[in-house]
């Protein structure tokens, strides 16, 4: 009898991973984007062609500086402007916000290893179509969905996050809850490194809002790293399609590397 085996995930026929490891879908990705630009920093000769392939997800340090200064003299970006920075802070003076709450409890649809990423949206987004429909009064369906099904240890207590701030959360997390009016269930699945939630803010405070000058510097960071993270976005696009890319979908190339 023939056994058919799965091929490794290969970027121009170097493995993102050996035989061994069951990766989840984000990491595999981040793997062959670090390894995209891995060999695009050789291409460049900017790192010895020896360099060893990553072993576990880790590249060398060589490797690491090479990349570095190779995005350094791709991207070439420029410092956001003074009025680029004072149109940013006008239109989110929220986010800048000092000692600023939320009371929050979420669902959690974790995504991990050999996970059916869309059979695990499909679910978090019955969930949220569930909960958004409980009748105000009625049961609380918010509370009977963490404990039924999320993959937190909130899910015990109903869900709850308890008063966070944005330090207590991870950054993707964080800007779709923080610098916002909205309470409630949100309209909309919220996206981290951890996974898929469902969320409902059950009380905000709002906090201070500085003036401009008092954040003028955090502000024009948030602006270059929009900027990098267009960028790198565009310039790892250009890789991939020159590149020989196997068992990972990189169409969109929205990783780790690039939020």
């Amino acid at each position: 009898m023939n056994v058919k085996t799965m091929s490794l995930p290969r970027v121009n026929g170097v493995p993102l991973a050996d035989a061994h490891e069951a990766l989840a879908v984000e990491e595999l990705r981040q793997r062959a984007c670090a390894e995209l630009l891995r060999q695009a920093a050789m291409r460049a000769a900017m790192l010895a062609s020896d360099d060893p392939p990553p072993c576990g997800g880790v590249m060398s340090e060589a490797a690491s500086a090479a990349i570095e200064a190779l995005l350094d003299r791709e991207l070439a970006l420029p410092a956001p402007s003074d009025e680029a920075c004072r149109r940013h802070h006008a239109a989110q003076r929220g986010r800048y916000a000092v000692g600023e709450r939320v009371q929050v409890r979420h669902v959690l649809f974790a995504v991990t290893p050999g996970v059916d990423v869309n059979a695990l949206r499909l679910r978090a987004e019955g969930c949220l179509l569930d909960v958004r429909c409980a009748s105000p009064g009625g049961e609380d369906r918010f509370a009977a969905a963490a404990a039924a099904t999320s993959n937190c240890p909130s899910g015990a207590d109903g869900g709850a996050l308890g008063w966070l701030t944005t330090s207590d959360c991870a950054p993707e997390f964080a800007r779709e809850i923080f610098g916002k009016p909205e309470v409630g269930v949100l309209p909309r699945l919220v996206h981290s490194r951890f996974g898929l939630h469902v969320v409902e803010v059950l009380a905000r405070e709002s906090g201070v809002e500085p003036e401009f000058e008092a954040v003028k510097a955090a502000v024009a960071q948030a602006l270059r790293q929009q900027t990098f993270t267009t960028a790198l976005r565009q310039y790892l696009q250009l890789l991939v399609g020159q590149a020989r890319v196997e068992g990972v979908d990189l169409d969109a190339v929205d990783t780790p590397l690039v939020q």
